[in-house]
């Protein structure tokens, strides 16, 4: 696989080598230019995690996703890059809601200069870089990460305070993308991708993310709500986050709109309830 189209969406120009460095720069490219986003979803559009699908959606048609899509689209630009990458399991919120939540996410383990590292840009505010699969704590800026392992193949990454999830685990056992195909066509009324619309992105030294009809702009200085009021406000807003609109089309974004309406209720409910 050429990694070009892949290099051209992220406006890369670096050179392209595996080598921690690269790994790191990619990484945070990923984060600034791709949008964790669930419009597909929200669309009843099927979600492939083949990687004729992945480089589709994220290299001609300009999109982002969800874990599934967001971490194996980034496994197929590391392994073409020269990397060793490992697809693992992972469970979102499992401190706290139990052991079913395995599979719920899943991260990349990659293996570079001697080491291993945490990449994931499958959680919607996560790490701009990846972390050392080493206990303690690792600094990104002022944001502090931490390490914690649980068993001999078993992590937990506890999220910055600010974070919108406490923690998530993962285990270090291969996993392939295609075993995880149910999980990713998500369908169920319970499930919260599919109750509300989701759309995160990182810009300017800021997490911005998208709840039904509420934008959030958070940074180290505070967090700034608002609530969209019209269509065309809600699609510059797409814009702002990256999410090319045409290939949404001005009817389904009209769609989009109008299903808000009643996540906006929805989502202030689960904010209330939280």
């Amino acid at each position: 696989m050429t990694i070009d189209p892949f290099l051209d969406r992220l406006d890369y120009h670096k050179p392209v080598r595996p080598d921690l460095a690269t790994l790191r720069h990619l990484h945070r490219a990923w984060r600034l230019r791709i949008p964790y986003e669930n419009l597909d979803i929200q669309l009843d559009r099927p979600t492939p995690l083949t990687p004729e699908a992945l480089l589709d959606k994220f290299t001609r048609r300009g999109r982002g996703g969800l874990c599934y899509e967001m971490n194996g689209a980034l496994s197929l630009l590391l392994r073409a890059a020269g990397f060793t990458v490992t697809i693992v399991e992972a469970a979102v919120s499992r401190a706290t809601r139990g052991e079913d939540q395995w599979g719920n996410h899943i991260a990349l383990v990659v293996d570079v200069e001697g080491e291993q590292w945490l990449a994931d840009t499958g959680i919607g505010d996560a790490f701009l870089e990846p972390l050392p699969l080493r206990e303690g704590t690792h600094w990104q800026g002022k944001l502090p990460y931490r390490m914690e392992r649980l068993d001999t193949g078993t992590w937990r990454v506890h999220h910055h305070p600010a974070g919108t999830v406490a923690s998530w685990d993962f285990r270090t056992e291969p996993r392939e993308l295609a075993e995880f195909a149910d999980q990713a066509w998500l369908t169920s009324p319970d499930s919260p991708f599919v109750r509300v619309l989701v759309a995160q992105h990182h810009r300017d030294g800021h997490e911005l993310a998208l709840r039904a009809r509420t934008v959030t702009r958070g940074g180290l200085g505070g967090t700034v709500r608002h609530t969209l009021s019209t269509l065309d406000e809600f699609n510059e807003t797409l814009k702002e986050f990256r999410v090319p609109l045409a290939d949404i089309g001005a009817d389904d974004l009209a769609a989009l709109w109008a299903k808000t309406e009643g996540q906006h209720e929805t989502w202030l409910a689960m904010q209330a309830r939280a």
